[in-house]
């Protein structure tokens, strides 16, 4: 497999979305099941009520340590939230592959332009929260 050829750069990085989103899945189908088997006990209408007063419905991990908590007790909320981070960080990893394979390939041009495409892509993720104009 050469780098040179684009088809093969395709390869790459299809395999890492295909990969992503399957991994995601898996996580997220095993979060599903562990909650279904947590809550296999209790009616199903309660499984379906819809309480405005208590949003996401229980305790649910919002914030980096209480999902690291959340898995460290096997949460099902915490394992189907982890499995749409994985989600959320599939096309950024292909971002991220870009920039190696086009620096595998010596283009200069391409590693600066995805590069800067990675930059704004973390920076709107991780900064722009805390920016008071956008709500942080």
């Amino acid at each position: 497999m050469s780098l040179g050829n684009p088809d093969s750069m395709n390869n790459v990085i299809s395999k890492v979305l295909r990969y992503g989103v399957l991994l995601s899945a898996a996580v997220i189908v095993l979060g599903a099941a562990l909650l279904a088997a947590r809550d296999a006990f209790s009616p199903s209408a309660s499984l379906l009520h819809y309480d405005p007063n208590q949003i996401p419905h229980g305790p649910f991990p919002v914030t980096f340590s209480s999902l690291t908590a959340g898995l460290a007790t096997g949460s099902p909320d915490a394992i189907i939230e982890l499995g749409v981070l994985l989600l959320l960080a599939t096309p950024v990893s292909r971002v991220l592959f870009s920039v190696f394979l086009f620096a595998a390939e010596h283009n200069r041009a391409y590693v600066y332009i995805t590069a800067t495409v990675l930059t704004l892509l973390l920076f709107s993720m991780l900064v722009t929260p805390y920016i008071p104009v956008f709500g942080g």
